[in-house]
């Protein structure tokens, strides 16, 4: 298939209207979308106008800052529970034949080191983690941030949620 004049002006036309390079290759016809995106950049043709992730991404960044300066965040206010409670038993380091059901079975450092070992407290009952673990391990159902610390989410970000 060979570009006409015709089928340049047609082209030029089209986007400069803001059609996408599909809509521009099914109008014309005989195009595919690669094609129409081709012969755009061989003319030259200004860039798209700014495409819906550009926008989202710049307003998304400005809202970070924003919550950023609005709410300083840091470690401490995610692990509240941490703060209060600061009198965890010592750890008791165990192997893997060592632990029972009353142990902590969280597991410290890498498989396949010599200095490998599990946390050993004592577990809370019905759980396989001592307190300090188990906040660690276990998240509130449905919660995966604080209900009490609102952040505001972007709009784009809460259509998303819904949807999914």
């Amino acid at each position: 298939m060979s570009w006409t004049e015709e089928k340049v002006e047609k082209l030029k036309e089209l986007w400069g209207k803001g059609s996408t390079a599909s809509q521009i290759a099914e109008i014309i016809g005989g195009l595919s979308r690669n094609a129409v995106i081709g012969k755009a950049h061989r003319l030259n043709l200004s860039a798209k106008i700014k495409t819906r992730a550009a926008t989202s991404n710049k307003s998304f960044e400005k809202s970070i800052v924003e919550n950023n300066i609005k709410n300083p965040r840091g470690r401490k206010s995610k692990f509240k529970s941490l703060i209060i409670e600061k009198d965890f038993e010592p750890e008791n380091p165990k192997h893997l034949e060592e632990l029972d059901d009353s142990t902590c079975k969280w597991p410290i450092g890498h498989p396949d080191e010599k200095s490998f070992y599990f946390c050993g407290r004592s577990s809370l009952k019905d759980f396989s983690y001592c307190k300090l673990h188990l906040l660690y391990a276990y998240q509130p159902k449905g919660k995966k941030e604080d209900v009490s610390e609102k952040e505001e989410i972007p709009e784009f970000i809460g259509k998303k949620i819904k949807t999914a």
